[in-house]
């Protein structure tokens, strides 16, 4: 995988660009400024990020993913990622039938739903999941692969399925090694 030259990264004007982050070359990224990631973030190749997007730190979009934050916004806390083809939308047309759809249409004809999703510090996200407007991860949410998230988690839970339902609790012990790497990382930086 080929990353773009911090060069580059800085010549795309972003909101707030940490250290060390790393997005393909084949990754597309629209409205740099509205967008923020923090260090050691990656994008791999074939995401696209769109609107109002933050990364925390360490957060990883694996390839194909889609994370369209719109106005609302996409906000990844720290340590959290996205598998391969997740897609997040904080924005989606009403597919009831009630009024018309899509981009091409004046909004006086729609019923759009616009609302913040929040991936919680820990949370990943298995391969092939969507997470709709408005959802809540909490910290330490894992979803399985293929799932489909309508509703907020609760925190350091396992959810599966479509739609996506609490299977059981999620261990903790990834924190110890969080404060041990960044230990680590504190110390090397000094």
């Amino acid at each position: 995988m080929a990353y773009l030259s911090e060069d580059a990264l800085r010549a795309m004007d972003f909101a707030e660009l940490g250290l060390n982050v790393k997005i393909s070359d084949k990754a597309v990224i629209y409205g740099a400024n509205q967008i923020r990631i923090r260090d050691n973030s990656r994008i791999d190749d074939f995401c696209v990020v769109s609107g109002n997007v933050e990364l925390g730190r360490n957060v990883h979009l694996a390839p194909g993913c889609l994370v369209a934050g719109g106005k609302p916004g996409i906000v990844f806390g720290d340590f959290s990622g996205f598998a391969y083809g997740v897609k997040a939308f904080s924005q989606s047309d009403d597919y009831s039938g009630q009024t018309m759809t899509n981009p091409t249409v004046p909004a006086q004809w729609k019923s759009e739903q616009f609302a913040k999703v929040e991936i919680g510090r820990h949370a990943i996200v298995g391969a092939g999941s969507i997470i709709c407007p408005g959802v809540t991860l909490a910290e330490g949410t894992a979803i399985g692969a293929m799932s489909l998230v309508l509703q907020s988690t609760d925190a350091w839970s396992i959810y599966v399925g479509n739609p996506a339902r609490r299977l059981h609790d999620r261990k903790r012990n990834l924190l110890e090694l969080e404060r041990e790497y960044l230990a680590k990382e504190n110390r090397l930086g000094q």
